[in-house]
């Protein structure tokens, strides 16, 4: 019986509340391995529809392209469930595979309203993940969180509605001026290039991912910026507005992660980074470009879980996230060093591991489609990628003189994660045939290793690697916390807020004033005395107060709705 690979995943999540110990451990794991299986098993051209309202529904439609995100989705999913079986959390299991589903609904989707509803469903199911990720920011920068993603949520909404409302199909397909209004393509455009974190519709990113827990952000990592690469491909192939804001991603994540002291920042920026070369190829849109778009995403959520995983691993063991209070780690983390080297490598495009056969594709599709100036920003991007997560973060925590911080032993099931992980980007990097021959656009007549792209790229790194040691006091992480451009929001809404609370308690005591004259003129007249105030008229004035606040808070709240 055909299964939707979703399925197993939100039932999973629906039992996971009513289990306990090992026995939830083992339904998590079973429930992905269902998952993974049943993507395994979909064939090109199955197709489940059903009739809704009068609307002809597809929540089930496998192609190539769809068929590959799926299998890295739920691939990913079990590595990241693997990953947290330590993790005690109901809510956080619970959120991660709704995520994980969520994410294959929408991969699956063949029409817009189905697409839509996972898309909502992704976000309530991240959100839940960074609340529950016991940080000190993960409550008010969930809420951040939500607020943006709100906004998207509605501009993809609006745009469908729009797109449906002036003739456009329900059937998800590539929308031209020929398909669509320009307003549906705007909005939706809009949408997606949020949920991709394309600058400066990115701060979100940068500012949640870092509050989940250690294994939360694992999951985090793989699907909401590919989920949108997805769309982008599906959707918006050869869009000349993506290729310039891939190549702003691809250097704009790079510059800043030069400025981060969190570890767990520096990598968040450095998928906004990397998932600019995807956006970029997609701009391109050749079948070498799109091409690489794709692999490029399939790659890059194994090496991004396996950085996230050593990073995690770190603070696990030592409870510090910060590289000026890092150092000294690799005589006690040896295999850790090691496994993080692996996805410090294919980050940065070392031959033998899969970042090189996904970034040189897309470096030769521009190459090939005569932009130069934009393979040249994207080398110049990977130059900074390695200088970075290849040398910087793993030098300053591993290798640095240590600080006086205690080590923990890391429980097993994090290692095996980073094991299974390691392995797969060097069998990608050795066998690139493999993810070659699923990739969308056939036949791909395209082979990484050249003599040109090896001794190139072998060249760029041995100089990146000469410049860092000769300059490696400068490039250390300082202790500070680097503003975005979330201090858009951050701070007019801190100085609102601020304004807002001081106005209403002033408001407080001058009502409370009032109230005291007008109950000391009423005894007055009964002829208690002018002075005199009943006690518990008098303890029961600040309360009130409360209330009248909270009632204006909230026609606050709903006026704005």
């Amino acid at each position: 019986m055909l299964l939707h690979p979703a399925v197993p995943l939100f039932t999973t999540a629906l039992v996971i509340p009513l289990l306990r110990g090992k026995v939830r451990t083992a339904a998590v794991v079973l429930g992905v391995c269902l998952s993974l299986i049943a993507t395994a098993a979909l064939k090109p051209g199955l197709l489940w529809s059903v009739n809704i309202a009068s609307m002809h529904l597809t929540p089930l439609k496998v192609d190539e392209l769809s068929w590959l995100f799926g299998i890295i989705f739920a691939l990913v999913a079990l590595l990241g469930t693997i990953y947290s079986m330590h993790t005690h959390s109901a809510t956080e299991h619970a959120a991660a595979v709704t995520y994980a589903g969520s994410a294959l609904g929408l991969t699956f989707a063949g029409d817009w309203i189905t697409a839509f509803a996972f898309w909502e469903l992704m976000a309530l199911a991240s959100l839940a993940i960074i609340w529950s990720g016991g940080q000190p920011g993960s409550r008010t920068a969930g809420f951040r969180y939500l607020f943006v993603h709100a906004l998207g949520g509605s501009l993809f909404f609006a745009g469908i509605t729009i797109h449906l409302s002036s003739g456009g199909g329900l059937a998800i397909a590539p929308l031209t001026s020929a398909t669509t209004s320009q307003w549906a393509y705007g909005l939706i455009l809009t949408a997606v290039l949020i949920n991709a974190a394309v600058p400066p519709l990115h701060a979100w990113l940068t500012d949640a991912y870092p509050e989940a827990s250690v294994s939360g952000m694992v999951f985090l990592s793989a699907f909401t910026t590919k989920g949108a690469v997805y769309l982008l491909i599906r959707v918006f192939p050869g869009s000349e507005l993506l290729v310039l804001a891939g190549v702003a991603m691809a250097l704009y994540g790079v510059i800043y992660a030069v400025l981060e002291n969190d570890i767990r920042r520096l990598l968040a920026y450095h998928i906004i980074s990397q998932v600019g070369y995807m956006v970029a190829a997609v701009g391109i849109g050749t079948n070498l470009a799109l091409n690489g778009a794709a692999a490029h995403a399939f790659c890059h959520i194994l090496y991004k879980a396996l950085l996230l995983m050593g990073a995690g691993a770190v603070i696990a063991s030592t409870g510090q996230r910060r590289l000026t209070e890092l150092g000294g780690l690799a005589k006690f983390m040896p295999l850790v060093v090691i496994l993080y080297t692996v996805g410090a490598f294919s980050i940065s495009g070392v031959p033998l591991f899969n970042g090189f056969i996904s970034k040189s594709m897309v470096l030769s599709a521009a190459e090939i489609d005569g932009r130069g100036a934009i393979a040249l920003l994207l080398t110049l991007a990977s130059i900074g990628t390695f200088l970075h997560t290849g040398l910087k973060l793993p030098y300053f925590t591993f290798f640095t003189p240590k600080h006086h911080i205690s080590v923990k032993k890391l429980p097993v099931n994090m290692l095996l994660a980073m094991f299974i992980t390691a392995g797969l980007c060097l069998f990608l990097g050795l066998y690139p045939e493999w993810l070659y021959t699923h990739l969308p656009m056939q036949p791909v007549l395209y082979e990484p290793y050249t003599m040109n792209h090896v001794v190139s790229t072998l060249q760029l790194l041995v100089g990146t690697t000469v410049g860092f040691w000769l300059l490696r006091s400068k490039v250390g992480g300082a202790p500070t916390y680097s503003l975005d451009v979330d201090v858009l929001y951050r701070k007019p809404t801190a100085f609102l807020m601020n304004s807002f609370v001081t106005s209403t308690k002033e408001m407080g005591r001058l009502n409370q004033q009032a109230a005291t004259y007008i109950l000391q003129k009423l005894n007055g007249l009964a002829g208690v005395g002018p002075t005199s105030v009943p006690a518990y008229l008098e303890r029961n004035l600040q309360p009130l107060n409360i209330i009248a606040l909270l009632v204006l808070l909230l026609l606050v709240v709903l006026s704005l709705l």
